[in-house]
This record gives C-alpha cells, structure tokens and sequence, in this order.
C-alpha cells in the first residue's frame, strides 16, 4: 500500500501532466482564462476530482474572513492549483499559492506559467505544506467572532 507521501506525489504527477498536455495542445500565448478551462478539461478526462475558482478563508488574529481567497483549482480536496498567463513566474505568484495552501490546509500547490516555452524548463513550481492546518471549520479551536 502505498503511502500517503507518495499517493500525493503522484497525484501532484498526474496534475502536472495534464498542464503539459494542455500546454503542448494549445501552446503559450493564451489569456489565462482560456488555459483554466482547458485544463478542467484535461483533469476531468483523466479521471481527477476537482473545483474550479474555489473559496479560501484566510484568517487573522482569530477573525475569519470567508472567502478571501479564490483558487483556480483545488484538485482531489489536497492540491491547490494555480495558473499563470505569465513567461516567468515570480515571487508573488508564490507567495499566492503558499497563501492559498496554507489558509485553506491543502497538502501541496502547484504554480504553472502557462507562457514558458516548455512547462518543463521552469514553467512549473511544486509545494508542499509543511505547516498543514486542519482544514476550515475542523479545528479544535472555538469559532471566531465577526468584526465589529
């Protein structure tokens, strides 16, 4: 049986690989709109669960703000997946997708820059939450309190 690390390294693998196949299909040049619906496409054709432009609640000082953030994917309820129509991928787009992994206790993120001339030559980016939080409305801790 294999484990859950490398369960989800596969699924991250099977992820990427429809992000290429789209990718190598249409090529780089595209509106970013255009790659999402794509590559729902491709992830529902391989057989992967997922939600599209989905809801991320980001907390602060025990304040929960409901659906502060919006993910393009979050794929099999464990791996956010963002996309880019974008050559280069920089540091605020990472830090977007730490953001949206941590907030919404996702196991892993993956960044695509759709306009790289190969997906395979930097247009990918892969991480893992090393600070896993349970998930919104499973923690121990007591509800937060609206804003004033």
């Amino acid at each position: 049986m294999p484990s859950q690390a490398a369960e989800l390294e596969d699924l991250t693998y099977a992820v990427i690989g429809a992000c290429i196949e789209v990718h190598q299909s249409i090529g780089p040049g595209l509106l970013e709109s255009v790659y999402e619906r794509c590559v729902a496409i491709e992830l529902a054709h391989r057989g992967l669960s997922f939600e599209r432009q989905k809801s991320v609640d980001l907390e602060y000082r025990g304040v929960t703000f409901a659906r502060a953030l919006r993910a393009d994917f979050i794929v099999e309820g464990r791996v956010v997946l963002e996309l880019k129509a974008a050559r280069y991928l920089h540091p605020t787009h990472e830090a977007q997708v730490r953001t949206y992994m941590y907030m919404g206790g996702y196991e892993a993120a993956l960044l695509v820059g759709f306009h790289a001339p190969a997906l395979r030559d930097g247009g990918v980016r892969r991480f893992t939450n090393l600070r896993l939080r349970p998930p919104p409305g499973n923690s121990s801790s007591p509800p937060s309190s609206p804003l004033p």
